[in-house]
């Protein structure tokens, strides 16, 4: 794939060196982005869209059972395909790390127009 069928700016907001623009992600680094900022986002944490979002820091303090394990996975599974039509979810994969005090989120999905699997990790530590 040579063309853009996807692109959407990078969140570092780090300028182009040579034209000084914005930088911009495209295709699966595109996607790859959006579906970690919906990971990550609570709900009412986006002006004028407080539907949207995954809320999964509210999980962080709870005792990790297989239960709150299979609410987070459907959580994340759900938001990723009501809010990013561009993915589609192969498997959602929650893992506790005690030694870190931290959850492990490994998300695989396919790109629309695109046979490779994406798999993107995400770490989220507990604050004390």
């Amino acid at each position: 794939m040579t063309d853009a069928i996807f692109s959407d700016l990078d969140l570092s907001f780090v300028q182009h060196p040579v034209t000084k623009r914005l930088s911009r992600k495209q295709n699966r680094d595109a996607v790859k982005q959006s579906v970690k900022s919906l990971i990550l986002t609570d709900y009412y944490e986006r002006p004028f869209k407080p539907e949207i979002g995954c809320s999964i820091r509210y999980f962080l303090f709870e005792l990790f059972t297989p239960p709150v394990k299979q609410q987070m996975e459907n959580a994340i599974r759900e938001t990723i395909s009501n809010y990013e039509p561009r993915a589609e979810v192969i498997e959602v994969l929650v893992e506790e790390r005690p030694e870190m005090n931290a959850l492990t989120i490994s998300v695989a999905f396919f790109v629309n127009n695109d046979p490779n699997p994406v798999v993107l990790d995400v770490i989220l530590e507990r604050v004390r």
